[in-house]
């Protein structure tokens, strides 16, 4: 006895389904399963499927349709097919695969069951499906259940993996006919993928910059030849139980890349990207095509040590505790200005070391930026920059309701080149406070942010030293 899944794939079909012409709307996604490797469909994405077809409507009066090879995650709900008034849609239904696999989809289709021989063993309609066996009601409205089979036929499908529609019909004429069939799926999403390459070895820094959509296809179904547009923004799309069926048919092949970017325009308060030409989009697969031309960009490097974070007390603060601070991570920062309006994705910055070879100093998640804004990216923290922070004074006046705090910040640089390292301090022992002194000018002051930079040489030292000074009103001290 063959199983179930070869029993089904050595059937010969056929079906009443002209050949579609397809465009599939992919929506921005950020969720890591659809990109990973696998070959199951998943419930993550969403992207709105157009699919114009030439069906033939046998005749006219009420007439039955199965329409298949529907994705596996698609979205029962939002399933539309419209004739343009050649036919109206009395009724329909989407079966999916579910934990039975191929055959799940076509329960209540006709079928024809044949055994090694070639013999039929039974032909009527598909309604049970149950581990090695199947139920076949026969036209005397009575069930075989069948086990030891080599050949299961749906003489009424193409029986194309995924999910499959059945609809009825009130047909004015019979013919060919075009037809459109819309869907919402999940399986399907989208999102960019940049390659910076950063030279900074001179007193310039300057960024080559590529920019490539990730398209990946999980949603169960292949989607060969179609034209591609890509939505970038955040719109609400609900929320959808997580489904992840036995996967049965899978491929994993490249598909072709477009010679051109695409063509971007605004969609309400969106942007779409255009992908020029037909693309393929094979099932279990990740397809990258370009978002933009490169471009040649000026960057600049910046280098942060970070003490504390933004937050205030209902009260001015006074416990001479806290005085223990020690070494903090120096981040390494890349900024750049957007040349284009870059949607949100993995930005990989590289740079070619001594030998020539391209290596990865950071991979790095980048958010939606317009075209002329900042980008700023946290690329690692520095492996032989230190900065170590100590205090040294600590005093409190009651009477005239001040207080002051001194610190010091030693900074060592152990590589070859040097480093103006960007101080970020968050005084927050009070609302109201200002520089009393420091060992050089603050570069940047705002209520809750104190910033200095101070250069440090190639395998040397540097410090900085500041007092704060608070102070407050006798209403601030009752909180």
């Amino acid at each position: 006895m063959k199983s179930l899944p070869m029993a089904f794939a050595a059937a010969l079909l056929s079906g009443t389904a002209g050949a579609a012409d397809t465009s599939v709307t992919i929506y921005r996604s950020d969720n890591d399963s659809l990109f990973s490797p696998g070959s199951q469909p998943i419930g993550e994405g969403h992207a709105i499927v157009h699919e114009r077809r030439q069906l033939t409507l046998q005749k006219s009066g009420r007439q039955d349709m199965t329409l298949d090879g529907l994705p596996t995650m698609l979205d029962t709900e939002a399933v539309a097919l419209d004739f343009g008034g050649a036919a109206r849609v009395l009724g329909q239904r989407v079966i999916s695969p579910g934990d039975v696999g191929l055959l799940g989809a076509h329960r209540g289709e006709r079928v024809v069951v044949s055994g090694d021989n070639g013999a039929a063993l039974a032909e009527g309609q598909l309604v049970a499906i149950d581990g090695e066996s199947i139920g076949v009601r026969g036209a005397n409205g009575r069930v075989t259940y069948l086990r030891n089979f080599a050949r299961v036929e749906f003489p009424d499908s193409t029986g194309l993996p995924g999910s499959t529609l059945q609809v009825s019909l009130d047909v004015s004429s019979a013919g060919t006919k075009a037809a459109t069939l819309t869907y919402p799926t999940s399986g399907l999403g989208w999102r960019a993928a940049y390659a910076a390459l950063l030279d900074d070895a001179g007193s310039a820094c300057k960024l080559h910059l590529d920019a490539l959509a990730s398209i990946a296809n999980r949603s169960g179904r292949d989607y060969a030849g179609s034209t591609i547009k890509l939505i970038a923004g955040e719109p609400n799309l609900g929320s959808r139980a997580d489904y992840a069926p036995r996967a049965t048919m899978m491929k994993a092949a490249a598909a072709p890349a477009p010679a051109a970017p695409p063509e971007q325009s605004s969609l309400g308060d969106y942007r779409s990207y255009l992908i020029d030409g037909a693309i393929d989009l094979p099932d279990a697969s990740v397809t990258q095509v370009p978002l933009y031309a490169s471009h040649d960009l000026d960057c600049r490097r910046r280098w942060i040590a970070e003490f504390g974070g933004s937050w205030f007390p209902s009260r001015p603060n006074t416990d001479n505790g806290g005085g223990n601070f020690g070494a903090t991570p120096i981040v390494s920062q890349l900024l750049f200005v957007a040349p284009e309006n870059l949607p949100a994705g993995n930005v990989r910055v590289l740079t070619r070391d001594k030998d020539g070879q391209t290596e990865l100093l950071g991979e790095v998640r980048g958010n939606d930026t317009p075209k002329g804004h900042d980008v700023t990216l946290n690329i690692g923290v520095a492996f032989g920059l230190r900065a170590e922070k100590e205090r040294t004074a600590f005093s409190v006046d009651r009477a005239a309701r001040t207080m002051n705090e001194g610190f010091r910040i030693s900074f060592e640089n152990t590589s070859e080149t040097a480093r103006t390292i960007t101080v970020r301090e968050h005084p927050n022992r009070w609302r109201v406070w200002d520089v009393d002194s420091s060992s050089q000018k603050p570069s940047r002051k705002t209520p809750d942010v104190l910033e200095f930079t101070v250069d440090v040489p190639a395998k040397g030292k540097a410090t900085l030293d500041y007092l704060l000074r608070y102070s407050w009103t006798a209403t601030d001290e009752n909180g």
